[in-house]
């Protein structure tokens, strides 16, 4: 399971970027964004059934901007949703489980970060 803390340090150590509670209604969404501002990632506790899924309980999820082709692919993929909140075309929210695949998400945040500083 991929935590909040490692994308945190993750995101810290390779791009010096801490997470910004934007905020105030939901105080546990973390926006992680570039030095100019541009969001690469967004941490939210979101309940399952605003995700489409059954049931009430919370559930962490990692949105992260992609390619729209490699989007379409992942989101066949369990644990994989169309962005919550976010474009779905170029935004794909990752559930942060048991399931989750630590060398996948991380690249995909890279690739999230390097698409946002070419804007």
């Amino acid at each position: 399971m991929v935590t909040r803390k490692e994308i945190f340090t993750y995101t810290e150590d390779n791009y010096g970027v801490t997470p910004e509670y934007t905020f105030k209604s939901f105080p546990k969404y973390a926006a992680l964004k570039n030095r100019q501002g541009k969001w690469f990632g967004l941490i939210m506790n979101v309940p399952l059934n605003k995700l489409g899924l059954e049931g009430t309980e919370e559930v962490d999820i990692l949105d992260v901007k992609v390619d729209p082709e490699l989007g379409s692919i992942l989101r066949s993929k369990p644990g994989y949703l169309p962005g919550y909140h976010m474009n779905k075309e170029h935004w794909i929210s990752i559930i942060l489980d048991q399931d989750t695949d630590h060398d996948s998400l991380f690249q995909l945040l890279d690739s999230s970060y390097q698409s946002v500083i070419k804007c």
